[in-house]
């Protein structure tokens, strides 16, 4: 039985792993069955990673994009991705119609790093990512929350690099604290997600960063 920790929590992830691209099917087929089409936040960190998630989001979604990612270091490229996410937008009201209203918070790296300092010499997926993930998902679900969403989901299940499970079980226990607004289950690498997220990526020419965000993971990148 494995262990993550997240934020400062201890959390045991179940001997079996839960399928939640199932879950995100079933539970879509229910919002299809009612009839509405809810209004979901969805944090995004990037273009390329929302790519093959919008697609799967907006035909049953009226969708956001919340960008709050001050883990992104430095400033300009969190203005390069942010380009980016605004190209994407605008790609797919062109070809697909769908207007994705796009709200991004101040930027501000420095108090962000304050929580990740005490864990700079740990290498990447313990508990500085952990504790990164969390805070950006919290705060994007507050807004969620305070703002009349009905659904709230993080894009970072779409990556080879983060353990969905993990994702999922932080969704799971914030959506505690958030009565107003229903965490949606996800996996987006299933049935392809990579691969058609490429293929999209590549048909907008979409610049595609090679580390994850952080002044940490920026050094990493640069030693390999």
């Amino acid at each position: 039985m494995g262990k993550r920790i997240l934020g400062q929590k201890m959390i045991e992830l179940p001997p079996q792993k839960t399928n939640y691209y199932l879950q995100s099917l079933d539970e879509i087929e229910k919002i299809k069955a009612s009839g509405k089409r809810p209004k979901l936040l969805f944090h995004v960190c990037c273009g390329p990673c929302a790519c093959w998630p919008l697609d799967f989001l907006c035909p049953v979604f009226d969708v956001t994009i919340y960008y709050n990612n001050s883990n992104i270091y430095p400033k300009e490229e969190f203005d390069h991705r942010l380009a980016e996410v605004r190209k994407l937008i605008a790609n797919y009201k062109r070809d697909k119609g769908y207007e994705i209203e796009l709200i991004v918070p101040p930027y501000d790296y420095e108090t962000y790093r304050q929580d990740l300092v005490p864990f700079a010499e740990e290498r990447e997926g313990l508990n500085r990512c952990q504790i990164c993930y969390r805070k950006r998902m919290a705060e994007a679900y507050d807004y969620a929350d305070q703002h009349g969403y009905d659904y709230f989901t993080t894009v970072m299940t779409v990556s080879r690099q983060k353990n969905s499970q993990v994702m999922n079980l932080i969704g799971k226990e914030l959506e505690k604290d958030h009565p107003n607004c229903k965490y949606f289950y996800s996996d987006f690498k299933k049935d392809n997600g990579v691969l058609r997220g490429k293929e999209i990526r590549l048909r907008y020419d979409l610049y595609n960063q090679n580390y994850c965000g952080c002044e940490y993971s920026l050094a990493n990148r640069k030693e390999r």
